[in-house]
């Protein structure tokens, strides 16, 4: 039992004992751990069971309906069951429907082509050249046929594969008849047996992905609890909260997608609806796990009556029935009470330790009611309808969230175009499978005659799938790895049972089959690891064991032939490059961005267009998804030899969309600003949107002429102007502004690294509401007014690095880094909104610090860059008066190396220039003689992945930075 499991399973009972209501919650969704969890978290929704499910039935049914009807059709057995065995497979691989309709329609209609084709297949088998020539354009047709939809591509692999049974088999034209009569019978066969044993319930599969994410939500609070007990390996539990989050991002990218279906949520509210708590939901755990990691980095001291409150809460977090989730707001209550119980005089850093401890309480709180909302909406219809109906944002492909596929389709339709060049749409993939074709199959002809045919499947797997070079070439390495392993596996197995003993060699096929296509989804290799295990199976029938070795080995070489010929065809006619697709995934980000923005400015202004803040950053995600699968390196190499610019570029779009996220729901209230305000509002999204069009045309062209203009002064002087309002609304609002300028700062190291002038805004929202020409300088020396202005305003609101996933970087404030401003979400500034919030009670033990209902009070300790206001001002190093320059120090620490790592940090200004690259020594380094401005630092460890963060210089005192390095993935 882990050190956090013993301490307080009491008192989560007595607080869960105490509850007078239970939300209506299926106990399968929301109930206690249970011992079959791991496999629901590692199977989100059951879909690859399911797929293996389907195959056993499939390939089962396909045997016994093909022996059966081969016996009353007077035909050999064999025949028949050879015959019924490929509808059998194809039905398991490649038909995933999930209403009775398509699956019958997909099943019965993939059979026409089938048995139309065998009696064709048996009258041209003496004519060999003629029968390679129609194998060749079957499978170029099949791809042709792709653009009508999954069942053209079926029908046509299924013309293929009719050729390649009717080569094996050698099938008499006498009994093609026959054979085809089979292929019907199965299919009808099939299609019963799946309706009875595996009925197609998308609903419950919804259901099942919430318990995925329950699962995952416990194990960032387990993790998180582990990493506050004092004896526990830290590294070990931070590492172990990463990949939660990451695996419950995923989750909840698969679960909005299936919310697009009307079979999932007929009710376009309440998909809504259950789309806007499940965001929040993430967004609360998100914070939550970059909280504690902050509040145990380097050995910082925690409390420990704090430290308990704290893991009580996590604790229930992960043990509690979803049922009774209102006994969270207790522990919340009980964790601000901790934290406001300071002594008269605290250190900087316990002050950041308490301030961080009230976060998590707050997200507590949060966290509470977006699962117990959302958990409700899921087997409950609702009497409250969503403002505007759900749109879809996630595509799926294979129950899964989209890789690289969308872009490459956006590419190839806009390279395409108009007039003769529209041909090209329908035209390139089938002309890139029939030369890849053409040219593989005489090669494969040479190397076994008999089996020619596995050249020309290589080439078809190659093109299933794919979108890039790089994704072809790594399906390539798990063919030949699969083809290896199943090898070995299946030889082994003919070894063991040995000739003649027919069912036992029937049940190793099914198994294999059956375990392919439930790992196909989660690895390729899986799948031809079971697939080369029944197929060696099968060859055993034929061939001598002594020589299945070379047999496989011809196999492989015929298969890598077919890969490496597709490949190098679909890279050099009328290709689609993958540079193009990266660029149209980064573009497709910035869009979703620009939507994000443009959307914020139609909801302050109280436009009658529908707004749907949290569905558009729910875009920004998956296309950040997108863009990871679209850019992933064939190969990892370390940093030195890749270089650091496209990571360092990932580490700021990363965080990006954790303030583009925590953005869409600190902005989505109705803010009821003045009519002097407007323009203000729409001068800085209007700015903000045209320098992300400026990069969007960098991407498109290359060219690095356009402009990135920060718009945080304008943010900053409407922040001023709300000073005055205190109500709650304001409250959120001011959060949702330093999330605005967050996302700007942000960007515009974006921009940097692109190569765009980076210049800031020093028009204000007074000159803008006069009419007047807004001025954009460009950052230096002589702009230092407008530099000292954004620096004095960040002093009073960063909250320092936030060290999350696999590359965070690039610090500034988040609603789920708020410690003051986001205890007041109990008067309805939380991630739920005012409506929600309303109907809960204040902390019952808020006190004062402790970020009571109300305004941020400004006299609390701010956090800037890790350090308290007070400490900022005090007890930072000051520069030498008149000097104009600033020094920057600090150390750079690793959970391995917490005495200090042996690195470089290199200081990037506001124009991409690099102003100076330092060594540490012992963990320590200083860089001298920066003047006021914008900065970028970036912490590099031969042994670490990069960090980068921004840094505002404004000329009052030197400044303090320290790096918390992260291993590389």
């Amino acid at each position: 039992m882990s050190p956090t499991e013993t301490t307080s399973s009491t008192v989560v009972a007595h607080v869960s004992s105490t509850l007078h209501a239970r939300l209506q919650v299926p106990r399968r969704v929301g109930g206690p751990r249970q011992w079959w969890d791991w496999a629901l978290a590692a199977d989100p929704g059951l879909y690859n069971a399911q797929a293996g499910l389907s195959a056993l039935v499939s390939m089962a049914v396909a045997l016994a309906a093909g022996y059966g009807t081969a016996r009353a059709l007077d035909i050999p057995a064999m025949l028949g069951m050879a015959v019924a065995g490929l509808v059998g497979l194809m039905s398991a691989i490649a038909v995933a429907e999930n209403t009775a309709l398509r699956l019958a329609r997909s099943l019965l209609g993939m059979t026409i082509p089938y048995a139309a084709v065998l009696p064709l297949t048996s009258w041209l088998l003496p004519h060999r050249v003629l029968v390679q020539s129609l194998m060749v354009a079957a499978l170029a047709l099949a791809f042709f046929l792709l653009r009508f939809g999954s069942l053209g591509l079926l029908s046509g692999l299924m013309m293929f594969n009719a050729l390649i049974i009717g080569v094996i088999l050698h099938i008499p034209l006498d009994e093609s008849g026959r054979l085809s009569v089979v292929a019907v019978v199965t299919s009808a066969a099939i299609l019963i047996a799946r309706l009875l044993l595996c009925y197609p319930m998308p609903r419950e599969d919804l259901l099942r992905t919430q318990r995925a994410f329950l699962i995952e939500a416990r194990r960032v609070a387990d993790s998180a609890a582990t990493a506050l007990a004092p004896e526990a390996d830290k590294a070990v539990a931070v590492k172990r909260m990463r990949r939660a989050l990451d695996r419950l991002n995923i989750t909840t990218l698969t679960i909005d997608g299936h919310l697009a279906r009307p079979e999932v949520a007929a009710d376009p509210h309440m998909a809504e609806l259950l789309h806007q708590y499940l965001f929040d939901a993430e967004l609360a755990l998100q914070g939550i796990g970059r909280s504690v990691q902050q509040a145990t980095g380097t050995h910082r001291y925690i409390d420990v009556r704090l430290r308990e409150a704290m893991v009580l809460g996590l604790v229930m977090v992960r043990d509690t029935h979803l049922g009774r989730v209102n006994g969270l707001h207790s522990a919340a209550d009980l964790i601000r009470q901790q934290a406001a119980a300071a002594p008269s005089a605290v250190s900087p850093e316990e002050a950041e330790t308490r301030a961080l401890a009230r976060r998590v309480g707050d997200l507590l709180d949060a966290l509470a009611d977006a699962l117990g909302n959302w958990l409700q909406l899921g087997r409950n219809a609702s009497n409250v309808r969503a403002k505007v109906p759900f749109q879809p944002a996630v595509a799926l492909e294979r129950n899964r969230p989209a890789g690289a596929g969308p872009a490459a389709r956006r590419v190839a339709a806009a390279q395409d175009g108009q007039g003769g060049r529209h041909v090209l749409g329908y035209l390139r993939l089938p002309l890139q499978v029939g030369i890849a074709a053409t040219i593989v199959c005489p090669f494969a002809d040479a190397i076994n005659p008999q089996r020619f045919y596995w050249g020309a499947l290589g080439v078809m797997v190659t093109f299933i799938g794919t979108a890039t070079t790089s994704e072809r070439v790594r399906k390539l390495g798990h063919r030949v790895t699969g083809t290896v392993i199943g090898g070995a596996i299946g030889v082994a197995l003919l070894h063991l049972i040995g000739p003649g003993h027919i069912y036992w060699t029937l049940l190793v096929i099914t198994a294999g089959v059956t375990f392919g296509s439930w790992g196909m989804q989660r690895q390729y290799a899986y799948w031809v690891v079971g697939l080369v295990v029944g197929l060696v199976q099968l060859y055993g029938l034929t061939a001598p064991l002594s020589g299945m070795e070379g047999l496989l080995t011809q196999r492989l070489a015929d298969n890598a032939l077919g890969m490496v010929v597709a490949t190098g065809c679909a890279a050099v006619i009328f290709p689609v490059s993958t540079r193009k697709i990266v660029r149209e995934a980064h573009r497709e980000y910035i869009s979703a961005l620009e939507q994000l923005i443009t959307q914020i400015g139609q909801r302050w202004q109280e436009s009658p267009a529908e707004v749907r803040l949290r569905g558009t950053a729910r875009r920004v995600s998956a296309a950040q998804y997108q863009l990871r699968n679209a850019e992933r390196p064939l190969i990892r190499m370390s940093l030195g030899v890749r270089g650091r610019r496209g990571e360092n570029v990932f580490a700021l779009l990363d965080t990006a969309t954790q303030h583009a996220q925590a953005l869409a729901v600190a902005a989505d209230i109705d803010p009821h600003l003045a009519p002097h305000l407007h323009p203000s509002v729409e001068r800085i999204t209007q700015v903000f949107a045209d320098s992300l069009q400026a990069m969007d045309q960098q991407i498109a062209t290359g060219e690095p002429d356009g402009t990135w203009v920060r718009v945080s002064p304008m943010i900053h002087e409407l922040e001023l102007a709300l000073s005055a309002h205190v109500e709650a609304r304001s409250n959120r609002l001011h959060i949702a502004l330093r999330q605005f300028a967050a996302l700007d700062e942000v960007l515009a190291g974006v921009a940097d690294y692109r190569g765009l002038t980076v210049t800031t805004s020093i028009g204000t929202a007074t000159a803008a509401l006069a009419g007047s020409a807004v001025t954009d300088a460009p950052n230096g020396p002589h702009n230092s007014q407008a530099h000292a202005a954004v620096a004095a305003w960040a002093v009073s609101t960063d909250r320092g690095p936030i060290p999350t996933g696999r590359h965070r970087a690039h610090s500034a404030p988040s609603w789920a880094h708020e410690p003051e401003d986001h205890a007041s979400w109990d008067s309805g500034s939380g991630p739920l909104g005012a409506d929600a919030a309303a109907n809960r009670r204040p902390p019952r033990h808020a006190a004062p610090g402790a970020g009571g209902v109300g305004a941020p009070g400004r006299g609390e300790n701010h956090l800037v860059h890790g350090h308290t206001a007070a400490a900022a001002t005090h007890g930072r190093p000051r520069s030498h008066a008149g000097s104009g320059t600033v020094s920057v120090s600090g150390t750079l620490r690793c959970p391995v190396h917490p005495d200090g790592c042996q690195g470089w940090v290199t200081v990037v200004s506001g124009r991409g220039e690099r102003r100076a690259l330092v060594t540490t020594i012992r963990g320590n380094y200083q860089v001298t003689g920066l003047t006021p401005g914008g900065y970028t630092l970036i912490a590099s460890s031969s042994m670490h992945a990069p960090q980068a963060e921004f840094l505002l210089v404004d000329g009052s005192g030197d400044v303090q930075r320290n790096f918390t390095l992260k291993p590389k993935s």
